[in-house]
């Protein structure tokens, strides 16, 4: 599943991180089906996916005539979670349902899913903890405990466009390099470089946590450990956020989010105007409708010594609310639907997202495209969501990213960015 834009995140977060706090506060869980052999589980989605899990339920009640599952869809991610608060707030939620990487931590946080590691543990599992890719958990485990766990995922991947790169008189190829580990950062810069001197955006980024927390991961620095955020005193940290600033400063690298309507990122990266644009697996859609498949590829990160290192990968997550009716039905329903069998169902024939359990990854390379699609999987293999700590506090994600788009608009330099950051994550997490 496509993950929203850090644009509408931001939008929505504005508004709705306060209510959505207060709300998840005042709720006592409840609702659902109205007995125990009756599973209605809720997501958002596109016509195509929501087709797709229609597809999936008759499949699941073939296999259990003993079930039924009713599924409430909400076209738009915009309006997914205050509705879902609403029906926690008025025990009508669904028994099943879907939750944002950019909202679990609140949800586990107020204490209205239901914990599911031993049941993850049970002989009546498909879906053991092990069976799935552990940083792509986040803040859906706490203190050890599962409260929910990832759908699928999307690794930011760089696509690049290789027109662009050889109108740039770039020569080598990304992909090629990675694949030799001499993807180094030095590299990478040095095609940007050639890139804006031909008049064409290097890189294109959306303004989240998978973009500066990537960077500052990929150039060996560290932003958060065990005792909270840590990266305004790390120097390799400092280092990394000052190259990644001057890149967005001089219009090397752009802020996907602000780019004008009508010259969106998707428009410039499809008509090879671009050279690289961070995003997942779902792009593949985006340049297929063009006709321009054939001119791009992906690669991971860039480091320094041209060794992969772990970067951002979004999710969503699947939970069961914790005082469904139907509990056996729906974790029956939970595991078959996560499960490897599940997900390539869902994931299968064109896909737009990277199984987030073992046994799964035909799904990526059945097309064989991108070219080096083995890529997703390497990179969701250690790849990481995000940091827990800024996950479970309403709002702090967008707010840390409103700081950093401070930096990229030439606003703040680096040291100052990293300090105000430390001092938010301490003020709103009450350290």
């Amino acid at each position: 599943m496509p993950r929203a834009n850090s644009k509408m995140r931001r939008l929505l977060a504005i508004g709705a991180a306060g209510a959505v706090a207060i709300g998840l506060a005042a709720c006592s869980g409840g609702g659902g089906a109205s007995d125990a052999s009756t599973v209605v589980w809720s997501t958002w989605g596109t016509p195509e996916e929501l087709t797709r899990f229609e597809e999936f339920n008759a499949e699941f009640m073939e296999r259990h005539p003993d079930i039924k599952v009713e599924l409430q869809p909400v076209a738009s991610y915009s309006d997914y979670h205050s509705k879902l608060l609403a029906q926690l707030t008025s025990n009508t939620a669904p028994d099943v349902f879907y939750i944002g990487d950019d909202k679990i931590g609140q949800f586990v946080d107020a204490k209205v899913l239901k914990p599911l590691t031993e049941l993850m543990e049970s002989d009546a599992s498909e879906t053991k903890p092990d069976d799935f890719f552990p940083g792509l958990f986040g803040a859906a485990e706490l203190d050890g405990e599962i409260y929910a766990a990832p759908n699928d995922s999307n690794p930011d991947v760089l696509w690049y466009d290789k027109q662009a790169l050889e109108a740039a008189g770039v020569t080598e190829d990304p992909a090629t390099l990675a694949e030799n580990g001499e993807w180094t950062t030095a590299k990478y810069l040095e095609m940007n470089d050639k890139l804006a001197a031909a008049g064409l955006t290097g890189s294109m980024f959306w303004n989240y946590w998978a973009t500066h927390y990537s960077w500052i991961s990929s150039q060996g620095g560290t932003a958060y450990d065990d005792s909270g955020f840590v990266g305004n005193t790390d120097s390799t940290t400092v280092e990394a956020v000052e190259t990644l600033g001057s890149y967005f400063q001089d219009g090397t690298f752009v802020v996907a989010d602000s780019m004008p309507e009508g010259a969106g990122a998707d428009s410039v990266f499809v008509t090879h105007k671009a050279g690289f644009f961070s995003q997942g697996r779902y792009t593949i859609g985006t340049v297929m409708s063009a006709g321009e498949q054939d001119s791009y590829d992906i690669v991971r990160w860039p480091t320094p010594d041209g060794q992969a290192a772990p970067t951002g990968v979004a999710t969503s997550y699947l939970a069961i609310n914790g005082k469904t009716k139907a509990e056996d039905a729906a974790f029956t329903f939970w595991t078959e639907f996560l499960s490897a069998e599940g997900q390539v169902f869902r994931l299968q024939g064109g896909g737009n997202a990277v199984p987030s359990i073992k046994g799964a990854d035909e799904v990526v390379l059945e097309d064989g495209y991108p070219a080096h699609a083995q890529t997703f999987l390497d990179m969701r293999d250690i790849g990481f969501e995000d940091y827990a700590a800024e996950a479970v506090v309403p709002g702090l994600s967008t707010d840390v990213s409103d700081l950093f788009l401070k930096l990229y608009e030439g606003k703040a330099d680096a040291q100052g960015t990293l300090d105000a950051v430390a001092d938010l994550v301490a003020e709103k997490s009450g350290e």
